[in-house]
C-alpha cells in the first residue's frame, strides 16, 4: 500500500472549506509547510 498522506490531507482540508492560510493559522505553522506537506515534500 502506498502511502499517500498528502493527499488525504489536502482533501480533508478542502473538504472543510479551510485555504492553506487558515489550516497554517489553525495549527500554528507556515503556509509554507502547509504547501510541503500536501505536495508531499515534508511531513515533518
Amino acid at each position: 500500500m502506498e502511502n499517500r498522506l498528502y493527499e488525504t490531507i489536502r482533501k480533508a482540508r478542502r473538504e472543510r472549506g479551510l485555504t492553506q492560510e487558515q489550516l497554517a493559522e489553525v495549527m500554528g505553522v507556515s503556509v509554507g509547510a502547509v504547501s510541503k506537506w500536501e505536495q508531499g515534500g515534508s511531513l515533518r
